[in-house]
Order: C-alpha cells, then structure tokens, then sequence
C-alpha cells in the first residue's frame, strides 16, 4: 500500500454485518446520508465530517467486505465493494476495524486484519455488539489479529468514548487553512430566487436587502462568516451576488456589470452554489448560469430554494418526483449534488453548509496512483475502449496531475481513436467509485508507446 501523508481521515472497515454503520452514524451523531439523492441509500463508500468533542475529522463508511484479501471477485458488485474498501485505506490514516465479539474471530477477519498489517496505516480493533459487560471479556479472542481491542457497542453507545479517547490524541495536527484563505462560496443563480434570503438565514441577520423585486442586490456583496470555535472553528466568505439579468443587450450598464460582477463572483469562487427556485423549476437562463459555473471550473452544489412553496401549491409534489424532471432538464450538472432548501422556514440550511464543506473537499481529492488504475482496469473490462480505424483504443496508465478541478492524465496509444460516450461512461465509473460528487473533472489523453510505458 503507498504511503502518504497522514491527514485527519479515519476510514471504518470490516466483514459485513458486523455494524459498521451503525459505529459510522453513532461517531458523526446522527444518521447520514451524506448530499445524495436519496435520502437512506448507502453508497459503499460514505464520507462525513465528525466532530468528536471539538476534534474534526473526516470519517468513511465502507460496504461489507466479503472477499477480501484474495484474487479479486468476478462479482461486479463485489469487486466494487472491494475496491471501496480499498480507496478508503489508501485515504485514511487510521483505520477503525470493526469485528462482532458474538461470533468471535472469523477467518474473514483474519484476511482483513493482514490486508491492514501490509497498509502501514494506524488500525483499531472495535469489538463491536459488546452490549454488557460479561460480553467485554471475550474481546482476548481478538488479541490474535495483531490490534489493540476496544469493546464497543454501537447501539446502546458503551466503550465509544474509550475507544475515541484513543484515537483522537493521535490525529494529526493540522493548520486550518480557513483562517488565512476563508473559503470562497459565491451564491448565485437568476434573480429573485432567494440567494439573498439564504445568506441571511445563514447569517441570523439582514446584511442583505432582501425583496420581492428581481433585480435588487446590484453589487457582489461579500460577507465573513464563521462556523465554531477555536482552532477548528471554519472560516467563509459569502459573495451574494445579482441575478443573472435575461439580456444585457437591452438593459442599463448597471444590469451588465452586475452580470459581470457575478461572472467575477463565480472565477474567484471555490465552490458555487446554485439557487433554483422550486417554484418555478430551470428556465434556459439558470442553463445559463450553469455553463458560467461549468466554464470556470468550479465546484459546485444545486440548491433548491423555496421547497415549502411549493409542496404547499402541489400537494403532491415529492422530491423523489422532483429530482428526475429536474436532472433531465441540467443532464450537463449530473456532478453537481442537489439539496432541497427553504431559507424562508430554515429547512436544510445547516445541511447545505455541510454540502458546501463537502465538495470543497471532493475538488480536493488526491487519488492513489494504484488505486485509479485498478478503478480503470475494471471500467475496461465491463466496457471495452471504442475501435476507430480498425485499431482499438488501448489504456496503458494513468496518474492525477492536478486538483481544483480534478485532472487525470491517461496514456494511451492513439488518443484519435477515443470517443465522447466511452470518455464520458469513464468519468462516470470514476465518479462512482471516488465520490467527486459536485467536482469538476477533466481527462487528458496522452499519446504513449507501449515501449515508453
């Protein structure tokens, strides 16, 4: 396993039904379904913020392992699992290995516990559905694999606080890049759709003239904003910014450098949120918007505002409804996570910070050189590379050359010979196994000898 950096990631490992999530949603405090769209669907690999006692660190979840350790599944779900699995470590410092002391050390354990010897990584062995304390004393068993035992029970909460007490003084310190370089989180969208409101919800304050007029916030208003406390406490700065005006052509200077502004707004940006108006649904100008975002290179994340409004006008209406229409309308913003919002009564606005925070750190994603190829093999394999002039395009290997936006640099023998469906279905399986949910992302082929390789 490659050695990197430690960073304040702890990833969550084991056989399946031991209670991995369980232990997950336990640490973070609540249950997590972290910016997807459905809210109770598991992704094999879950990533989240924790705040233990005002430490933070990122936390993942990973599917069951059930064949791990050996030659790699024919199981396509499987195999996905495992390689899962695999990112997570090859992310993480420390690993959190989760057994059950019910059924005592299995021989799946005992292939975990060695894949987690070679990954160098700092592990901890949670015995997990010790559920009193005549249970604590079959944790020797586990003495065998090699880590110090922690008997914890997810559910009923027992022996967590030991465990963390653990862990938690290893984590490494690390400077909070926010005090110097706030994070920058532009707000936009066309006017009227409440990006105004939403800062001030955010803020508990009128910093911003909110009005029923369209066209009201003619500047690019930034604003401070702080979450926490301490050290550890985040550091923003919110730019409200004027609705994109429909035409500029016939409109006043002031509506063209407000539309400029806003263009500014969004290049000096490091995430983008993007408010829709639930009401009204996309209109071509919030396409508009959406090419700004995707032309600058910017994280992102799809708000969807004034949700109250609208499941009072339409009884009806769902969110499990809502979101198709709405993907099929911005198919070019399928990276972008969707988060439905009422700045007016409150509902999700904390979790959308969390979003914000959450594709901040996807742009900032470094891939383990191992890991992408492995993760491109296997898209090989389940769709084959185009052929173009009788001779098949041939992937020799790839490597991450750069973050903010995500890029990935691949060989290849003729880069002439790719097609814009077979690059598109790869980012697609990469997205799928490394999150990037709301980072943007380009492939770079380069032409390359199987000789030079």
């Amino acid at each position: 396993m490659q050695e990197t950096k430690k960073k304040r990631i702890v990833a969550i490992v084991g056989r399946p039904n031991v209670g991995k999530s369980a232990l997950f949603n336990r640490l973070v405090g609540r249950r997590v379904s972290i910016v997807h769209e459905e809210e109770g669907v598991t992704r094999d690999r879950v990533a989240c913020e924790a705040n233990w006692e005002g430490e933070r660190f990122e936390l993942i979840d990973t599917g069951g392992l059930g064949h791990f350790g050996k030659e790699t599944s024919g199981d396509q779900i499987v195999a996905g699992t495992e390689t899962q699995a695999e990112i997570a470590i090859a992310d993480a410092s420390f690993i959190i290995f989760v057994v059950d002391i019910t059924a005592g050390a299995a021989p799946l354990d005992e292939e975990v516990a060695r894949v987690l010897h070679r990954s160098g990584r700092t592990v901890f062995l949670a015995a997990n559905k010790s559920d009193n304390p005549e249970r604590d004393e079959n944790t020797s068993e586990f003495d065998q694999l090699g880590f110090p035992v922690f008997p914890v029970s997810a559910v009923h909460n027992r022996g967590i606080s030991a465990l963390m007490e653990e862990l938690v003084p290893q984590l490494p310190r690390e400077e909070n890049p926010t005090i110097e370089k706030p994070l920058r989180v532009a707000v936009v969208g066309r006017p009227n759709a409440g990006k105004s409101s939403y800062i001030n919800r955010l803020l508990r304050d009128e910093r911003v003239i909110v009005s029923d007029i369209p066209g009201t916030t003619r500047d690019s208003i930034e604003i401070p904003f702080t979450i926490g406390k301490g050290e550890t406490a985040r550091h923003y700065q919110l730019i409200d910014t004027a609705g994109i005006q429909k035409d500029t052509r016939s409109k006043s200077a002031v509506d063209w450098f407000s539309n400029l502004r806003t263009d500014e707004s969004i290049e000096r940006s490091d995430v983008v949120v993007m408010m829709l108006d639930a009401e009204t649904g996309p209109t071509s100008r919030d396409k508009k918007v959406a090419a700004k975002i995707i032309d600058a290179q910017k994280g992102c994340i799809l708000l969807v505002n004034k949700w109250d409004l609208a499941e009072e006008a339409d009884q009806e209406i769902t969110q499990t409804k809502y979101l198709p229409a709405l993907r099929e309308t911005l198919p070019f913003m399928a990276f972008a996570p969707i988060l439905f919002v009422s700045a007016k009564s409150g509902y999700n606005i904390k979790r959308s910070i969390e979003a914000i925070d959450y594709v901040a750190a996807q742009t900032r994603t470094e891939i383990t050189t191992g890991v992408l190829n492995r993760v491109i093999q296997q898209a090989c394999e389940k769709f084959p590379p185009p052929v173009a002039s009788g001779k098949r395009l041939k992937v020799y290997y790839a490597t991450q050359t750069g973050t903010q936006p995500i890029y990935i640099k691949i060989f290849v023998n003729n880069p002439d010979n790719a097609r814009a469906n077979w690059l598109a279905y790869l980012k697609n399986q990469l997205r799928d196994a490394f999150g990037l949910e709301g980072a943007p992302m380009f492939i770079k082929l380069v032409a390359r000898s199987r000789s030079e390789k």
